[in-house]
């Protein structure tokens, strides 16, 4: 599977309280470890949203959004758990089976998103938007979260965050 000093990508916490959103940088062992994502997210102690956008490797992107009822979770390409240890981790706490795929043959397999599509609903991305921006396969995965920050209105924070991270 991936180690971090194998790994491009980002993954960035977004929160938004009194209607400001927020972005920073999360550890690099977050791109490896869902544990270690959540266990960030949670530390924020924010008052309003909290969710954390991470894109892998240029391969696939998660969603987790941590809450007291449990984390809910969205990764763009269940396909990537055969070479990924954090898509394998979100499928494994989403109760989904690994695809069972010939690693040779993963370029000829359409992705899929496992997950909560609702994720972000409740802060103005409805499930069709979600469902849209990830059926644009030609987009690579950071341009899909850009999409994401755009629609919900964080795109200015998302960039300077962005910028300060390479």
């Amino acid at each position: 599977m991936s180690s971090i000093e194998d790994l491009d990508g980002f993954a960035v916490a977004v929160t938004r309280e009194d209607g400001l959103w927020k972005c920073r940088a999360l550890t690099d062992s977050a791109l490896t470890s869902l544990d270690t994502a959540v266990t960030e997210l949670r530390e924020l102690r924010s008052s309003g949203a909290v969710f954390g956008l991470l894109n892998v490797d240029d391969e696939f992107f998660v969603i987790i959004r941590p809450a007291p009822s449990g984390t809910r979770l969205l990764v763009s390409d269940a396909t990537m758990a055969i070479d990924y240890d954090l898509a394998a981790d979100v499928l494994d706490a989403l109760n989904v089976d690994i695809p069972d795929i010939d690693p040779d043959e993963l370029d000829d397999v359409e992705p899929w998103e496992e997950g909560d599509l609702a994720i972000l609903k409740d802060m103005g991305l409805p499930e069709p938007v979600l469902a849209v921006i990830l059926s644009e396969t030609d987009l690579y995965p950071d341009e899909q979260l850009e999409e994401i920050a755009q629609r919900l209105g964080f795109d200015d924070v998302w960039a300077a965050a962005l910028d300060k991270l390479r």
